[in-house]
């Protein structure tokens, strides 16, 4: 799995990890966060009051079993603000003027351009890596442009390309179109084709896109090796 680095300012050590684990996976209990970072709850919760007096993580209660009802926590709107975002609002304006001059797909064609050419770059170094290395390569990848990715490979079922932050979140939400150049991109560096299993759109934790293990071809675009002569 691809670890990923992400410095939040201010909000460094057990807090700016509390943070990061809350964007990879919400809502989590107190009693789950502490389990994770080797805590207390008691001394868990002192952060998490501190982050909740921050404004930048909220609760509510769940009920879970026949027990007790349990307070699971999330990000607010302002903690989800601390992660990275590669988009300015001049730039928002500058494709809702370019949707109306050309309509949207021309808004898909722009994102479809820089993702091609990041894919033609990448591929002399992929090309003869298997698929789980070429996955490995591409979340890191997608995490230099400002994505939380990861790619998980279970043995038997294939590679799944998990984001936990989308760098273009907000531009995705108004022009949803542009998901799909993003799953072109990755089913360009993958060179084998992919299913969406989750969307953070859609209110999901994640982006998430599966491989199966079945699916290895070449990486699209390089030489295939000439048949060999038969003897």
């Amino acid at each position: 799995m691809a670890a990923t680095s992400l410095s939040l300012a201010g909000f460094k050590g057990i807090r700016g990890d509390i943070l990061v684990a809350l964007r990879k996976e919400q809502p989590l209990t107190n009693k789950a966060l502490a389990k994770q970072f080797g805590l207390t709850e008691n001394a868990l919760r002192r952060h998490l009051t501190e982050l909740l007096d921050a404004g930048l993580v909220i609760y509510h209660r769940e009920i879970r079993g026949q027990g007790a009802p349990v307070f699971a926590y999330s990000l607010s709107e302002a903690g989800e603000a601390l992660f990275p975002r590669a988009y300015l609002d001049p730039l928002v304006d500058a494709l809702e003027s370019l949707r109306e001059r050309e309509g949207t797909e021309a808004v898909v064609r722009l994102f479809r351009r820089r993702w091609d050419t990041m894919a033609e770059a990448a591929r002399p170094r992929l090309a003869a890596l298997p698929l789980h290395e070429r996955a490995q390569l591409l979340a890191e990848m997608l995490a230099a442009e400002g994505y939380m990715t990861e790619a998980v490979s279970e043995l038997g079922l294939g590679t799944t390309i998990k984001h936990h932050n989308c760098a273009v979140r907000d531009i995705a939400l108004r022009f949803p179109e542009v998901c799909s150049a993003e799953a072109e991109f990755i089913e360009s560096v993958l060179g084998a084709p992919v299913e969406r299993l989750t969307h953070l759109k859609d209110g999901c934790g994640t982006c998430a896109y599966g491989a199966p293990i079945s699916l290895q071809p070449g990486i699209k675009g390089a030489a295939t090796p000439a048949p060999e002569t038969p003897r």
